[in-house]
């Protein structure tokens, strides 16, 4: 347990209001955001600078004193929830939330790590820009934590992911080292790309204060079709034929299927389901010039003409595109109000996602034929949330603990047989580090605890979390 003493150094650097100790005040930070892992802390630290953030991991590795970074704690998978020993500090960024400039020339922006993700997004609409990258708890989610785990979300597709976007980097070491990148540069081969390897490493190898984000013509026109599925679709055909006769002006492709529907209220019956499902197509562009509605049309029409589809309805209206993806975004909160989910994060090569979902639909109804599923995400990239409904009655931590032992791993074989994984934007905190340890290639793993054990000597930084460099390699 850090002492008094610690303590007292903390609140000169900090001030009074930069750490917290009341237990009232620190419950909302100890708890992931699934509510299934609950650590303690003795503060809750919350600098408001780089230069406060630097002090504290200095006296952190002075002292040997773990350190979990937290942004907007949204981690579903505990990455940024610290262990139940009371010896680890939780470092939140919520005071370092400064948007730092926008050039619009660069089209860049550059912005505190604290910053939450809808205001970074509005700060770059100012400038006439996008930022293109959309989640569902992007209005609470924080730009350090997006970074940490490499966040995806819906227009991967078309932008890709939160690596992607990232030109420029600030970040503490764990010894209080800064290192800061924060150049606007698109090329730049001046040795090791240092950024990368804090882009999806969840706070365990140092705290990213700073980043300089790329951004996109705003789009200023978009055009969104919601396509009732025929049955048995092949999925990576259809994708492979809009993306080609739109002229891969395709920046979201999402599959819900009927049972994740029926968990959100629909617009009055209209919008339904087909007997394959529902694909969520959009179009956007910032031209003028471009009939993006009549390129939507056309696809929509092939699409059609292949058999592929009972229904389309393309939105006449922001209002009916809108609910469009009102549907699609508040399928968690469906699932919460159902009695909760088992969330699975899967990954596959885009050929396998259709061969996934037959696959991974066995090896549930042969483990209990009883149990439904809730499958939606992003098949444009290979991203699908298969998620399983906790039955009604069941405690809801009981049962994520027997399917997280008894059938995740059939399914995570599965994806990872077909050349996929376990986690595609989720990350892996302290709730996946075991199936990293279990899957990861031997080479690639030795890596990892050698980058671990190089930034971090002394086991500072979000211990705990992701790879323990005291666990041996994989067999």
């Amino acid at each position: 347990m850090p002492d008094t003493a610690m303590l007292a150094r903390l609140r000169e650097i900090l001030g009074e209001a930069g750490v917290l100790t009341d237990p009232d005040r620190l419950a909302i930070y100890l708890v992931d955001q699934r509510d299934l892992v609950r650590g303690a802390a003795p503060a809750v630290l919350r600098p408001s600078s780089t230069e406060q953030v630097m002090a504290i991991m200095r006296l952190a590795s002075e002292h040997r004193v773990g350190i979990v970074p937290q942004a907007g704690n949204t981690s579903y998978c505990a990455g940024a929830t610290p262990d139940g020993s009371g010896e680890q500090f939780v470092l939140s960024l919520e005071r370092l939330d400064k948007v730092r400039a926008v050039d619009a020339l660069d089209a860049t922006l550059s912005v505190d790590a604290g910053v939450i993700l809808k205001h970074a997004q509005e700060a770059a609409e100012a400038a006439g820009l996008y930022l293109p990258l959309s989640l569902g708890s992007e209005g609470t989610c924080r730009i350090g934590g997006v970074i940490g785990t490499n966040a995806g979300g819906l227009s991967v597709l078309r932008y890709g992911m939160t690596r992607d976007l990232v030109l420029g980097l600030e970040v503490v070491l764990p010894d209080g080292t800064l290192v800061n990148d924060m150049r606007k540069l698109r090329k730049n081969n001046t040795g090791y790309d240092i950024r990368q390897n804090f882009i999806g490493a969840e706070g365990t190898l140092g705290v990213v204060t700073g980043a300089v984000l790329k951004l996109i013509p705003m789009p200023t026109r978009r055009a969104t079709a919601w396509v009732e599925l025929a049955p048995d679709v092949p999925l990576p055909e259809m994708l492979a034929l809009v993306r080609r006769e739109t002229s891969d002006l395709v920046s979201s492709f999402e599959f819900i299927t009927a049972r994740s529907l029926a968990l959100v209220a629909a617009d009055g019956g209209r919008l339904k389901s087909g007997s394959g499902g529902v694909i969520l197509v959009e179009l956007s562009s910032s031209s003028k010039h471009l009939p993006i509605e009549e390129v939507l049309e056309g696809a929509m029409g092939e699409v059609v003409e292949q058999g592929w589809a009972e229904d389309v309805i393309i939105a006449q209206a922001e209002a009916q595109r809108a609910e469009m993806w009102r549907i699609r975004e508040t399928i968690p909160e469906g699932e919460k109000r159902f009695g909760g989910s088992v969330k699975h994060d899967i990954s596959v090569p885009l050929g396998r996602t259709v061969d996934f979902l037959k696959e991974g639909g066995a090896a549930v109804a042969a483990y209990d034929p009883s149990f439904e599923l809730s499958v939606y995400g992003h098949v444009g990239d290979g991203n699908l949330h298969y998620n399983i409904l906790v039955p009604p009655g069941e405690d809801r931590l009981a049962f994520t603990d027997r399917v997280t032992r008894e059938l995740a791993p059939r399914l995570y074989d599965i994806a990872v047989g077909m050349g996929g994984t376990f986690s595609a934007e989720h990350g892996v905190g302290r709730l996946k580090r075991g199936l990293l340890q279990h899957y990861a290639d031997p080479g690639r793993y030795r890596v990892l605890r050698g980058l671990k054990g190089l930034f971090d000597p002394h086991g500072v930084m979000n211990p705990g979390a992701m790879v323990d460099p005291s666990i041996g390699l994989p067999d």
